[in-house]
């Protein structure tokens, strides 16, 4: 017969739960240490990745940029009047000297001003002539007369002298004693009237030959401005060098072409005497000086420099600086060449540097994938925080987060901003 069994169902059931819990245990274990998991590094070509190894030693801090020959000894050509061009005598490239007609300007009206001018000149320096005739003839007609005088007033005074002896003697009366001595008297002040009227005609004449004499000389300088006005249409090189350029961008010259007074119509520059104007991004411009070492590329060879002036304004983003060339340029060097320049700041001497990553920016922090190995032997990189400090156009100076020996890699990692690891195959 079957026995009765009460406590079988309870159990199963309780072991049926153990069951459970143990399951859900489990599971939740595993997902747990499923979670804990890192996920899987990714992979990227070894040969396309651009490494450097830390160093110890000394570091040149140096800057870069673009830049292009310019003569130091630039001279430009206004015109000084209005006019038209008639005749482009050279063109930019020819070796000119000092007088060396460049072009041809005409204007009817600066050779009508110029006559004009001349004319004026003449027929004041024709008045100035007949006045300085005039004033010398009266002069002359006032010393005719004062010596007339002087000679009247001696043969008087003689006479009165006689007389007055002969009355002395009886021999001639008292009333004509009085007329010789009227008569002296009288003519002694004809004498110093006379003599006068010579004096001021004497020192008269040169004030009013002065009046004269300054209007000529007014005439003289309008008339040689008027020349030179004249004379400006045949635009000559005021300095020995090469034609450069004729007329600006905004102003070419071809004939025909009208130009205005004060409008640049020639250029012309010296062609041995050339300096680079480097622009430097005007982050990296703040340790510049004056007097610090400078390498030019010319693309035909490299020549030392000094840097000599320093734009203190900023256009576009960069700073100018002028570089003056120490020793010859190489054959081919010519106006407007582009070339690379270098300036160097400063020498450290025992400093922990590498090369300068993709976005290192000096004195900053940045993460930086350290690798396992050199070139050759590396197998994978983790990111590490690098603090940075004074950079160079090649190398970056290194404060914390790395030590001499180790690899780095430098190419642009972006891609990988959000992995810790990367296997490099």
């Amino acid at each position: 017969m079957d026995i009765a069994r009460p406590n079988v169902a309870k159990e199963k059931r309780r072991k049926r739960i153990i069951y459970a819990t143990i399951a859900g245990v489990v599971l939740i274990g595993i997902t747990v240490a499923l979670g804990r998991l890192k996920p899987a590094a990714p992979s990227m070509p070894k040969n396309l990745v651009w490494m450097g190894e830390v160093k110890r030693g000394p570091m040149v801090r140096q800057v870069r940029g673009l830049g292009t020959l310019v003569p130091e000894e630039i001279r430009w050509i206004a015109a000084r009047t209005q006019g038209r061009v008639d005749k482009i005598v050279i063109r930019p490239g020819a070796p000119v000297e000092p007088g060396t007609l460049i072009l041809e300007l005409s204007n009817p009206d600066v050779v009508s001003a110029a006559a004009n001018a001349k004319s004026q000149l003449l027929a004041a320096e024709a008045q100035l002539a007949g006045l300085r005739v005039t004033l010398e003839s009266g002069l002359l007609q006032a010393e005719a007369a004062a010596a007339q005088a002087k000679s009247n007033y001696e043969q008087a005074r003689l006479r009165a002298e006689v007389d007055e002896d002969l009355f002395k003697d009886g021999l001639v009366a008292a009333v004509q004693l009085k007329l010789t001595q009227g008569t002296a008297a009288q003519a002694a002040i004809n004498n110093e009237i006379e003599q006068k009227r010579y004096a001021f005609a004497q020192q008269s004449i040169k004030p009013q030959l002065a009046v004269q004499e300054a209007e000529v000389e007014r005439l003289a300088s309008l008339s040689r401005l008027r020349n030179e006005e004249l004379e400006a249409l045949q635009v000559r090189a005021t300095m020995s060098g090469v034609l450069s350029a004729l007329g600006t961008p905004n102003l070419p010259i071809e004939v025909g072409a009208q130009v205005q007074p004060g409008n640049n119509i020639a250029r012309v520059a010296d062609p041995l005497k050339l300096k680079a104007e480097v622009r430097i991004a005007e982050t990296q411009a703040k340790d510049i000086a004056i007097g610090q070492l400078a390498s030019i590329d010319t693309r035909n060879g490299i020549v030392e420099g000094r840097v000599s002036r320093i734009d203190p304004a900023v256009q576009n983003g960069t700073v100018t600086v002028d570089v003056t060339i120490v020793n010859a340029l190489p054959r081919g060097s010519r106006p407007d060449l582009s070339v690379d320049g270098t300036i160097e700041l400063e020498r450290l001497d025992d400093v922990i540097y590498v090369g300068r990553p993709a976005f290192g920016q000096e004195k900053s922090t940045v993460g930086i994938f350290k690798a396992n190995g050199s070139t050759q032997t590396a197998t994978e990189a983790s990111r590490i925080q690098v603090q940075f400090g004074r950079s160079s156009v090649n190398t970056i100076e290194v404060v914390s987060g790395l030590q001499p020996g180790d690899w780095v890699i430098l190419s642009d990692m972006s891609q990988y901003d959000s992995n810790e690891r990367v296997k490099l195959d």
